[in-house]
């Protein structure tokens, strides 16, 4: 994959069925709803997936799924980081198997590592398989903010490296990014409102976990800003800025965004223990709010 991604991608939801099994037909029915909605593919097994979580083979049957149910042109990035290195390579290397486009590949969590560890983390894994990579960094769910430099010194030493997702929030640091990186790879929104921020800066488009709620409402703010339709691009922005708030980052995105496809009649499933469904408060904020949006 030479080609720059571009485009909204949907970090889609693992759906569970009510005894925890993967619900295979949900799945591929939100991968159609993904690609009806015109967006430009989809990463199963990310953070919003619920991989940690996952096993081995329930993240390759997840993956197998996704790859079956979509058409030609759409993208499957596949979510293979874990903490462990190696566990990575293994999952990266089942992925590309699979016949997944490119790999997610998380910073590690749990331990504190410095950044030397983290670069030699990426470099052991991009020595050891044969799929392009998009670094993630998230660094509410990792402890660990991945700096602009560090990135941009591992692209410059490895040309596998096609792309990042930051989900740091800070369009300070995406702004960044795309300087010190940006003509050699796309620089992704992680969040959904950086969204349209991320563009105007010059960033290629986003992996974006509201997008698994309002997906056509993202790649219209894509195709808006491309128009150069940017009041109307700005006015969608704030839309999703709002269910973005709520759904994402003032409850666990998980149950939210699981909560609100079901109540648009999708497959959203159950989340998976530990995890709980949301409380009847926070169910009917989200019905509410749902109701203030003309289309899903």
């Amino acid at each position: 994959m030479k080609t720059k991604l571009r485009g909204v991608f949907v970090p889609n939801v693992t759906p569970f069925l009510l005894n925890g099994e993967i619900d295979e037909n949900g799945l591929r029915s939100l991968v159609c709803f993904y690609q009806d909605s015109g967006c430009n593919g989809v990463v199963p097994c990310g953070s919003t997936g619920e991989a940690p979580l996952l096993n081995q083979e329930e993240r390759r049957k997840v993956i197998k799924t996704v790859i079956d149910e979509v058409s030609s042109g759409m993208l499957v990035i596949a979510g293979t980081g874990t903490l462990s290195t190696d566990e990575t390579i293994k999952l990266s290397r089942d992925a590309a198997d699979l016949g997944a486009d490119a790999a997610l590949i998380i910073t590690p969590y749990f331990y504190k590592l410095s950044e030397e560890e983290i670069k030699d983390h990426y470099a052991h894994i991009l020595g050891k398989i044969d799929l392009p990579v998009i670094i993630y960094n998230v660094p509410k769910f990792t402890g660990f903010n991945l700096k602009p430099e560090l990135v941009a010194e591992i692209v410059d030493q490895y040309s596998q490296v096609i792309g990042v997702k930051d989900s740091s929030g800070s369009i300070g640091q995406i702004s960044k990014l795309i300087e010190l990186a940006g003509r050699k790879i796309s620089v992704l929104a992680g969040t959904g409102d950086t969204f349209l921020p991320t563009l105007a800066m010059g960033g290629e488009g986003g992996v974006l976990a509201i997008a698994n709620v309002v997906p056509k409402l993202c790649v219209e703010i894509f195709k808006k800003y491309k128009q150069g339709k940017l009041e109307e691009a700005r006015e969608i922005q704030h839309k999703v800025t709002v269910l973005n708030d709520f759904l994402v980052k003032k409850h666990n995105q998980i149950s939210c965004l699981k909560e609100a496809l079901n109540q648009l009649n999708k497959p959203g499933g159950h989340p998976r223990k530990p995890i709980n469904p949301p409380t009847t408060k926070v169910k009917q904020e989200i019905s509410r709010l749902l109701k203030t949006f003309s289309s899903p």
